[in-house]
């Protein structure tokens, strides 16, 4: 988090919640505490829950078995509008007929707030999100970065204690989506409002997150914040959902004291640490972890890594780097390399070598 916590911030307390539509099973005794002022997302595939357990928090379809607190009221079994949280939804829900103006104002008209207390939290709202000079347009006039503004706006500026964002950037082109979402992450620095944000995009979730809960068929699997998660992934489905990973299935075995783990195809790659456990594990490690050299070249400092001899199989150019496949015995390592103009690259067929940085390489529980 970044900056002081509002005196008024509240958290967010999730206590063995599941939820099952018939004999369907959504959500499945999810437990984490979301801090004041933090800014918290959902990740995960289409199917995961993340979307669910968003709209369980805003009290949106039946009450789970399990517990949800905010500001340690147990809101379980509230309707919405008792449990004071805003929700921005993919959808943007505009009101076609009204203004901007009257987009914005339509839930503090409901509350039947004094028109002259009205007008200034509205007019403060539109300038929040930078759309004072639009504020008497129509939302068939406003492109859908300035639509996304004025749902933002129309949510903030009824004062919820939690903010939620179920996947708001979707309808959006992709350089728009970047902007916005640097826009979300610049307003919930200035508001300090505890924010959930629901998102199946990684990188969405890697630039504006405090912390990540990544969920799969209901689960939490693992929570922290964006580099823990990928740096040190919990399992499988974690290293291969946030980022791409190469995934080898193997056993850790000692060779002359030093740990190394060892495919069933022959294989081995060492370990920087020593206090590895003996048996079945999974080497996960990613592209820009290994090196890819001629074959025969100076392969570095000894120990630096495990050289593993093999033959390009693809290559795809990205601009900054090229990602090589690389058939080495029976698996396909993919493996990152810088871009420059005029430096050599590999072909398809070429043989290679490959060096894998052995501190970066990572076990993970079979």
């Amino acid at each position: 988090m970044s900056g002081d916590i509002r005196p008024d911030a509240v958290g967010v307390t999730l206590e063995d919640v599941s939820l099952a539509f018939g004999s369907t099973e959504v959500l499945k005794g999810v437990s984490l505490k979301i801090k004041p002022g933090e800014f918290f997302t959902f990740l995960g595939p289409s199917g995961s829950g993340k979307s669910t357990l968003l709209r369980a928090i805003a009290g949106f379809g039946p009450p789970p078995a399990g517990r949800i607190a905010i500001g340690g009221d147990d809101v379980t079994r509230l309707p919405p509008w008792k449990r004071n949280v805003g929700m921005v939804f993919q959808s943007y829900a505009l009101w076609p007929h009204m203004t901007v103006r009257r987009n914005i104002a339509f839930g503090l008209e409901e509350r039947r707030l004094p028109a002259d207390h009205i007008k200034r939290r509205v007019a403060a709202a539109l300038d929040l999100v930078g759309l004072k000079e639009l504020a008497g347009r129509r939302p068939s006039q406003l492109s859908g970065g300035q639509q996304q503004r004025v749902a933002l706006a129309r949510t903030i500026v009824v004062e919820p204690r939690v903010l939620l964002l179920d996947e708001p950037l979707s309808n959006l082109d992709a350089n728009l989506r970047i902007q916005m979402r640097r826009d979300i992450l610049a307003l919930q620095r200035k508001l300090k409002l505890t924010t959930i944000f629901v998102t199946h995009d990684q990188e969405e979730a890697n630039t504006t997150s405090d912390r990540i809960a990544v969920l799969d068929q209901g689960v939490i699997q693992q929570v922290g914040s964006p580099m823990t998660l990928y740096d040190n992934p919990a399992n499988r489905f974690v290293a291969a959902f946030l980022g791409t990973a190469n995934l080898l299935d193997g056993r850790v075995d000692r060779v002359g004291g030093r740990a190394v783990f060892r495919t069933d195809d022959g294989t081995v790659i060492p370990l920087a640490a020593a206090a590895h456990a003996e048996g079945p594990a999974t080497a996960m490690f990613r592209p820009q972890h290994l090196s890819i050299r001629n074959v025969g070249e100076d392969l570095g400092a000894p120990g630096e890594g495990a050289a593993l001899a093999g033959r390009v199989e693809s290559r795809e150019f990205l601009g900054h780097l090229i990602r090589y496949a690389v058939a080495v015995g029976g698996h396909v390592i993919l493996v990152d390399d810088t871009h420059q103009a005029g430096r050599p690259s590999f072909a398809v067929g070429d043989r290679v070598s490959l060096v894998v940085d052995a501190a970066q390489v990572r076990l993970l529980a079979t």
